[in-house]
């Protein structure tokens, strides 16, 4: 964490990966973030993967360091409460994120009654305002049909990482920052909405993709091999798997001397009468030609050879790990770096758990904290954002409007 934000306030009243994410990037900057959750939870409160005894580890890896209030929603009295904390006055305040629908009571319109600079940063489904989750756009823009291999047939392949939903995250915590910057130069708040359809649309725009099937058609599938150079997995000859890419022409060079395979390299670019050096493209066309040389080369090479030789000349590679060994063997992804902080978590367990991603020259990083109890933070909250007296908030406790902290 760092305190570069420090002064801002954002109210976060959203479930699942997007806008939650979007808050957790603000707070890991310094923002204090206040979630708004229903009494018991919302939608997401028990999301796998969990504890065994039910407690999401999802849930409260994507709340780290947030404070959370507990509020009746489903009565007026506590919709009107939960206005009145994202509309509280404070110059660094009236930031509001959700993943809740355009009407009803956190409409824009509705809150900016109550405080005309608001700033509201609302992540849609699709860009009409229908539900969509990452996997149904995903499924509807068609890249399950660019992934698998012929083997697969007609049937799409699934991505596990659901990307729509962690880029959108980033994006709107990107589009918060800029409303913020424009509301000081002019007084001005803005509803900001950024749907998940558009995030996905524009970020296969921005790869060239729609291009490429607007002039030639549908990506046909290639299985592990790497669209557009050269770059599929290989066996060694112990039967560990390995991923290796030449994007560059040094990375190519240094992938062929290693293996030793330069004079039967340049046969096969004589035949052809192509320059695999100088063009990556190439490479992937002529690749029926080219990965027979490699398999047989990487097959002769046991894993520790290999990665002496492909170190030695610079090879752009990685071995296929599952992520237990990827935490345990490879130094990149060690938990012991100060990107992450050993937290005793509300699910009961201790483990490691990362802050922000980027790191500043110019400013120290702090320890990362732990998630909230559900409504740990209600009676706080209410007396800090909005000057209720020990009785009031007694009274909203009494009347069930609020709750604090479950009792473990």
């Amino acid at each position: 964490m760092y305190t570069l934000l420090n002064g801002m306030r954002v109210v976060e009243c959203a479930s699942f990966i997007a806008a939650p994410s979007c808050a957790l990037h603000l707070l890991q900057l310094g923002a204090d973030v206040i979630r708004i959750d229903p009494v018991g939870g919302g939608p997401d409160f028990r999301r796998w993967p969990v504890s065994g005894d039910g407690r999401s580890f999802y849930w409260e890896g994507l709340n780290k360091g947030k404070r959370s209030i507990a509020i009746d929603l489903s009565r007026p009295e506590g919709r009107a409460l939960a206005v009145d904390i994202i509309t509280a006055q404070g110059d660094g305040a009236g930031l509001f994120v959700t993943n809740f629908p355009k009407r009803g009571f956190l409409s824009h319109n509705a809150l900016r009654e109550r405080r005309p600079d608001l700033i509201t940063v609302r992540v849609m489904g699709w860009n009409d305002g229908s539900q969509a989750l990452d996997y149904t756009v995903n499924a509807a823009l068609g890249v399950p049909y660019m992934t698998g291999s012929d083997a697969n047939g007609d049937a799409p392949v699934n991505h596990v990482l659901p990307a729509w939903d962690l880029l959108t995250g980033s994006y709107a915590a990107f589009a918060l920052l800029a409303a913020e910057r424009f509301r000081r130069q002019t007084g001005q708040g803005q509803e900001v909405l950024v749907p998940l359809s558009d995030v996905a649309l524009a970020s296969v725009g921005h790869m060239g993709q729609i291009a490429e099937v607007l002039t030639g058609g549908d990506r046909p599938r290639q299985g592990n091999d790497l669209f557009g150079a050269f770059g599929r997995d290989f066996t060694t000859a112990d039967g560990r798997r390995v991923m290796v890419v030449a994007v560059t022409a040094r990375q190519w060079s240094g992938l062929v001397k290693a293996l030793g395979l330069g004079a039967e390299i340049a046969g096969i670019e004589a035949s052809y009468g192509v320059s695999f050096a100088q063009d990556e493209g190439v490479r992937f066309t002529h690749r029926d030609a080219l990965f027979p040389l490699f398999e047989r080369a990487i097959a002769a090479c046991a894993l520790a050879d290999l990665q002496e030789a492909f170190d030695a000349n610079a090879v752009c590679w990685s071995q296929y790990r599952t992520l237990h060994a990827a935490l345990r063997e490879d130094p990149h992804f060690s938990t012991d770096r100060d990107l992450f902080t050993a937290l005793d978590h509300p699910s009961g367990y201790r483990y490691p758990a990362p802050g922000a991603m980027a790191s500043f020259g110019g400013a120290a990083r702090q320890p990362v904290e732990r998630a909230p109890r559900l409504g740990e933070h209600t009676d706080e909250v209410l007396a800090e954002v909005l000057a209720l007296s020990s009785a009031r908030i007694g009274e909203l406790h009494d009347a069930g409007l609020v709750a604090g902290p479950e009792k473990r």
